[in-house]
């Protein structure tokens, strides 16, 4: 079954134009939606992947709408490879039921992660700099009330309440109890 998915990005444009590539294309069910493709939490998206089955085909216009990122697009394409779903979108002419389209479709996954790799590497050299800089990373430190020592005391030993020992504390009860924990283990 050649399935098509169509997409704009906001609810004031109009599919048209999509519409009509897929009656040309001989499209046999179309999944359409007026939402942005900033990630794959699409209604019509998901619907069309639980729809698709072995041997069928996904047709797009572009590729763009069908993901935004490399990451989304290659992710998608694993799963319908995975799922013997082939793959064909009209602009880029990516047809994953020939060899050159597989092919191209490789070359797009082996840069998606030399770019993701590359990142990677970038963002880490960065932080060890930033380290060497006295630079910290993570939540700022909790400062600990002066009265501290004085209710941790009383609570551990059982003569204040948790509700009273947060209040006199003015922490929230999950940060009194992780402080409690820490300064009683270390």
């Amino acid at each position: 079954m050649l399935v098509g998915y169509i997409r704009v990005s906001t609810e004031d444009q109009n599919l048209d134009r999509q519409e009509k590539i897929m009656e040309q294309m001989g499209v046999d069910k179309v999944y359409a939606e007026k939402i942005s493709g900033k990630n794959t939490e699409r209604p019509q998206l998901k619907a069309m992947l639980g729809f698709v089955r072995e041997g069928d085909v996904i047709f797009v216009e572009s590729i763009s709408r069908l993901a935004r990122s490399t990451r989304d697009l290659l992710n998608l394409l694993s799963d319908l490879t995975a799922r013997k779903v082939e793959f064909i979108s009209d602009k880029e002419k990516i047809d994953t039921t020939t060899p050159q389209g597989r092919f191209v479709l490789t070359i797009f996954s082996a840069l998606a992660e030399l770019e993701r790799e590359t990142l990677l590497q970038r963002q880490k050299e960065g932080i060890c700099v930033a380290q060497t800089k006295g630079i910290r990373f993570g939540r700022p430190q909790l400062e600990l009330p002066e009265n501290w020592v004085e209710v941790l005391a009383l609570w551990s030993s059982g003569k204040l309440r948790t509700v009273d020992a947060v209040k006199r504390t003015g922490l929230a009860r999950s940060s009194f109890y992780k402080q409690a924990n820490l300064s009683l283990r270390g």
